[in-house]
């Protein structure tokens, strides 16, 4: 299963020989996950790879929803232009007969009760195993703890044994490539020449190419050390039309030892993380997305579990979210310089991300010691008569008689002057260059201005400093209805291995805005839930869920908005208080081990106003 991935513009689509391969653009969401664009999209892009690969691709030329992304063909990003959200995305290569060149789309039913499309490579695998007609497809080896039955046409949560409705549906094919899989480059290149910049990235590389040169041009081609025992000799590596000495490439075949140009693969080239193809003078660079995991049914026949022959250094590669204990620079460098020794190399790939436990018996799940009860639903907010504004914010300052001659940091004008809210509100009894004293924090702002900002928040009888974030009463949110369960399960996470594990679920149903919402009476949809976070069984860990739980009361938890990964507005967002999500690793920045956490978020909590002795009832 061997994945070639195209991360440069500017690229020969032409060639003979070689056979006909789907293109998949994907994009990579903030869980480590590459979501496959339509193939629509998809072909939108690559007739704007052909026409300028250097270039920008709007798509929402093609979609409308997609109206503020653009692509960035020479750095291989996505952009959101209304937020400035910037988004790896890369360019993948499937056999013509897997599901997208079928133009075969497998998606699961959402809560929201439209259709979400599967990863490329999950789709590929259940269209697989519905055309050997299995009855079943179990996704566990795929990372995730899913059942698909073909019979019933569900998906089946294996630890909630929660079911959704599944469909296959056809639509169009995804375009296909001809030719010679393009050469990969990892950072942009001057402009108009053509020829690397003068960074200090290029010139290392550059310097790097020249020594690993002069020492080819002393040596004759030699052949690699043998093989392990009882397996024949490989060929000896061919030579680049430049005369520049290729590697041989090892896959995962059941001799053991791949030979070069086997599989429909071009001979030689390191093999890396994401199977690329990396000759001599396209080397590997830092700071692009050609080292990612491999997928399901990619154009080579080899094993993505390729046996690394002994003697050879294994290298693991980290991916783009910045985890794994080899940089992507210092792996590349390793490589070249390897190679031009002519000593075999193998890069592997960073594993998947752990995210859910093993399944629990129901038996051994137990209550958390020091907290009642094992659930908290919160119900549909009922709005309290609103006190007046102007009382709320005179219960909090002092008059000052004489204010300073600086600025006011809610509307900008100097305290000595009117309010810039003057003519905006009128409240009988506050002068537009009245100024109050914030009791705990000593932060001075016209009070006409504090009017204003209670006005537009939750109007919950608390005020927040917008300076120092002081919070005056008891601050509570607009988390929708939903409902929170924490349970102890008798699995330990990583660093924690002497305790069991808490693990809380929110499960929050989509619904309609209410007033406290940014658009009442509008749907608001619920992307994700159930979801599984989790602390360690410790008293510190307790002490988190307390306090969590004081804020799931107090709806602080959660919050309707855009989503920073998808940019979907009206939907359930997080609100300022990071949970960890992943179970047995932190590859996404969401797991463990993580020894600051457990600070950091009661760091969080405590700016909420949720501190340690108003969560003790709990």
């Amino acid at each position: 299963m061997s994945r070639i991935l195209q991360s440069v513009s500017g690229q020969n689509f032409g060639g003979q020989g070689a056979p006909p391969r789907v293109v998949v653009w994907e994009w990579l969401n903030e869980h480590g996950r590459w979501r496959p664009y339509t193939a629509t999209v998809c072909h939108h892009i690559e007739n704007a790879l052909r026409e300028d690969g250097r270039g920008r691709v709007a798509l929402g030329q093609v979609d409308t929803q997609l109206t503020p992304y653009v692509i960035d063909l020479q750095t291989m990003h996505q952009y959101r232009q209304d937020t400035g959200t910037v988004r790896p995305v890369r360019r993948s290569f499937f056999e013509p007969s897997s599901a997208p060149g079928k133009g075969i789309v497998w998606e699961w039913e959402n809560d929201a009760g439209s259709w979400t499309p599967y990863d490329t490579e999950i789709c590929i695998a259940i269209q697989n195993a519905y055309e050997k007609q299995h009855p079943w497809l179990d996704l566990t080896t795929l990372g995730f703890c899913y059942l698909v039955h073909f019979h019933s046409m569900c998906q089946v949560n294996r630890q909630t044994h929660r079911k959704r409705r599944l469909r296959r549906r056809m639509d169009l094919a995804y375009p296909l490539t001809m030719g010679s899989i393009p050469k990969s480059q990892s950072w942009p290149v001057g402009s108009g020449s053509g020829l690397p910049c003068s960074c200090p990235q290029c010139l290392l590389v550059n310097s790097t190419r020249a020594a690993s040169n002069a020492i080819l041009a002393s040596q004759k081609v030699k052949v690699l050390p043998g093989p392990p025992p009882n397996l024949p000799p490989p060929p000896p590596p061919p030579l680049h039309p430049s005369g520049i000495r290729q590697s041989v490439t090892y896959s995962g075949g059941a001799a053991g030892w791949g030979r070069p140009g086997e599989g429909g693969r071009p001979a030689g080239g390191i093999r890396n993380s994401s199977r690329s193809q990396s000759v001599p003078g396209s080397t590997a660079y830092p700071g692009q997305n050609n080292l990612n995991r491999p997928g399901v049914q990619r154009t080579s026949g080899s094993s993505s579990r390729a046996s690394i022959p002994p003697g050879v250094p294994a290298l693991p590669v980290k991916n783009l979210n910045g985890t794994g204990p080899v940089h992507p620079a210092l792996a590349g460098m390793t490589g070249i310089l390897m190679c031009a020794a002519g000593l075999p190399v193998c890069l592997t790939r960073a594993p998947k991300p752990i995210l859910h436990p093993p399944p629990v018996n129901k038996e051994d799940i137990k209550p958390v010691s020091g907290i009642s009860g094992i659930c908290r639903k919160t119900k549909k907010k009922h709005l309290k008569k609103s006190k007046n504004p102007e009382e709320v914010v005179r219960r909090y300052i002092q008059k000052v008689k004489s204010p300073p001659d600086e600025d006011c940091t809610i509307c900008m004008e100097r305290l000595v002057t009117a309010s810039g809210y003057e003519g905006v509100l009128n409240y009988k009894g506050i002068r537009s260059d009245l100024v109050g004293k914030l009791g705990k924090c000593n932060h001075m702002y016209h009070v006409l201005c504090l009017v204003a900002m209670y006005n537009n928040g939750n109007k919950d009888g608390s005020l927040q400093c917008p300076t120092c974030k002081a919070i005056y009463g008891e601050k509570t949110g607009t988390q929708p209805p939903g409902k929170m369960e924490f349970h102890v399960i008798p699995h330990s996470l990583p660093g924690f291995p002497e305790y069991k594990t808490i693990r809380i679920v929110y499960d929050i149903p989509s619904g309609m805005q209410g007033p406290e919402h940014p658009n009442p009476g509008k749907k608001f949809t619920a992307r994700g839930f159930p979801r599984h976070c989790y602390l360690p069984d410790n008293d510190k860990g307790r002490k988190v869920l307390r306090l969590l739980v004081a804020a799931w009361d107090r709806r602080l938890i959660f919050a309707i908005g855009t989503s920073s990964t998808t940019g979907e507005s009206n939907t359930v967002v997080w609100n300022e208080i990071h949970h960890k999500t992943e179970f047995g690793s932190n590859l996404t920045g969401h797991g463990y081990p993580d020894p600051n956490y457990l600070d950091n978020v009661l760091a969080e909590l405590t700016l909420q106003g949720v501190t340690e002795e108003k969560a003790l009832p709990y």
